[in-house]
């Protein structure tokens, strides 16, 4: 079974993004006849060939509070929510039967998952892995993932990888995030973050597409996908995971 590692990483795209989202530019997916997608956040025109949803909220115009999104988790499983409740909402958003959700604890982070693989999450986007995280402290839910890749989908290519983060980042830059914490193409370690976004409580919407990157004619990075992952996270720069007290060595 494969192994969840997701809230470190999440935290350290947030500290990349956050340093600088227009740092680095020029990454593009692997795809026919595709412009290179460049680094950009919020306050910063989009670059030629980067779709921006229309009415999407620029940084010099902040949006009020209550027309914020507002991220509460995922479909009918809520951020806090206890085990047998995220399981419930599991049935009732997808049917789901008690065998097919599968647990796995984190040994480092002492959090615990539930996982559950749910065809056609995204419209003709294949199969993805569905994984629910919950805190070493609280035991409630603090974090939902999505995962499309090979090990999810035996059929799926890159080319479809790429149109479902295409869908879902042209999704969330109409669903009214911070404008302030919008980052989209933000080329990282191993990837690209498609899309970045904050809601009023600094609750955060992370879209990862990962690959291997190669270098083409005019030094252009080319990344060829092969997974998607999209973050639902309660407390990204504070996550409750195990952490050593201060001192103990």
């Amino acid at each position: 079974m494969r192994k969840i590692y997701l809230i470190p990483a999440v935290v350290g795209l947030l500290t990349v993004i956050a340093a600088g989202p227009l740092a680095a530019q020029g990454a593009v997916p692997k795809q026919k006849a595709a412009p290179a997608p460049r680094a950009a956040a919020a306050g910063a025109p989009a670059a030629a060939g980067t779709p921006v949803a229309a009415g999407a909220n620029s940084a010099e115009t902040p949006a009020a509070d209550d027309k914020i999104k507002a991220i509460d988790g995922f479909r009918s499983a809520k951020f806090g929510m206890n085990e047998a409740d995220v399981r419930a909402a599991m049935t009732k958003d997808f049917n789901a039967k008690p065998d097919a959700i599968k647990s796995q604890d984190n040994a480092s982070e002492l959090t615990h998952s539930i996982l559950l693989s749910v065809p056609e999450l995204l419209p003709n986007g294949g199969t993805a892995e569905l994984s629910y995280v919950f805190g070493y402290k609280s035991k409630s839910l603090i974090q939902v993932g999505a995962v499309w890749s090979k090990a999810t989908d035996a059929a799926i290519t890159p080319e479809k990888l790429f149109s479902n983060a295409n869908i879902l980042r042209a999704h969330f830059m109409g669903e009214g995030f911070k404008p302030d914490s919008i980052a989209v193409n933000m080329p990282v370690a191993g990837g690209i973050v498609m899309f970045r976004g904050s809601d009023a409580r600094d609750r955060s919407v992370i879209l990862l597409l990962q690959g291997t990157f190669e270098n083409k004619e005019n030094n252009q990075r080319v990344l060829t996908p092969t997974s998607l992952l999209l973050f639902y996270v309660a407390d990204a720069k504070s996550p409750d995971i195990f952490k050593l007290p201060p001192g103990q060595f």
